[in-house]
């Protein structure tokens, strides 16, 4: 049975199934052409965030690219048959903020085809790689919408140099053009809006304080809480990438020797669910 919090809320566990040089942050060192050449973490790391999960009573949405699904079918079928919710997070982790809206279509086409016709199960779910939905760029959900999703968790509501919305809604929300948003949770002092969503800052900080801002969002606000992250920062005996930038190295390897023992400690505290079940999407 899946452990409880203090208030007993249900909350969302999401992984975004990537391996360690699909980031944004290794773009401008690693072409997509190089992909096929390098070593394949990614199926070994999610099935152990998948063991670990069924240790601790835990059922997840993974947002996975359409480019592992087609290498690791196994792992597809292996997420739907264990009781996860299987969503998109595109084809090949290329942010929606770079595409024209006819390259968009058919990576979003492409990967929720592959996706399904692995899994066997209609897709309702969309992550846009690095939150990459913003003003710029709205027409995504019409798209989103003609191609069934029902809803995307892609936008967060802070200041980053890298994405964030800061002035969007921070709670799920319709869209006009009939997507549900779940935004990255936030908690809120004055006017600035802080990121505790998961990703860097839970490596950064120590568990205790991750647990602190957690407990102040679930005793401030009245909405289930979710968390995100990748199957590489479970492995910190990746291969270090060479020529990415001192601020990029740092953000992605900081901690990554502490992710999963903290990760179990939250799997014990809180009580987890999928996006469709703990938001009704």
């Amino acid at each position: 049975m899946a452990n409880t919090n203090s208030t007993g809320r249900l909350n969302a566990m999401t992984v975004d199934v990537e391996d360690y040089f699909h980031v944004s942050a290794f773009e401008s060192v690693i072409s997509p052409t190089d992909w096929d050449s390098l070593s394949l973490r990614v199926e070994s790391n999610t099935n152990r965030l998948i063991d670990l999960f069924n240790e601790n009573g835990v059922k997840s949405t993974f947002f996975t690219l359409g480019w592992v699904a087609k290498r690791c079918p196994n792992l597809i079928k292996r997420i739907v048959d264990e009781g996860h919710e299987l969503a998109s997070h595109g084809l090949n982790h290329r942010r929606a903020t770079e595409m024209t809206k006819e390259e968009f279509v058919k990576d979003v086409t492409e990967s929720k085809q592959i996706l399904e016709d692995i899994s066997g199960v209609k897709l309702k779910g969309y992550r846009a790689p690095s939150f990459s939905i913003n003003d710029s760029n709205t027409w995504v959900y019409s798209v989103l919408a003609d191609l069934g999703f029902v809803y995307s968790s892609s936008t967060y509501p802070v200041e980053h140099d890298l994405y964030g919305v800061p002035d969007w809604p921070r709670f799920k929300y319709q869209r006009p053009e009939g997507i549900i948003e779940i935004p990255i949770p936030t908690i809120k002092k004055g006017a600035k809006h802080t990121g505790i969503g998961g990703g860097g800052y839970f490596r950064l900080y120590p568990y205790w304080l991750s647990k602190r801002r957690i407990q102040k969002y679930l005793a401030t606000e009245d909405q289930p809480y979710s968390f995100y992250f990748h199957p590489w920062e479970i492995d910190p005996e990746q291969p270090r990438v060479e020529g990415a930038g001192f601020k990029s190295k740092v953000r992605h390897y900081i901690n990554l020797s502490k992710m999963e023992s903290k990760l179990i400690q939250l799997t014990k505290d809180y009580k987890w669910s999928t996006m469709e079940e703990v938001f009704g999407a």
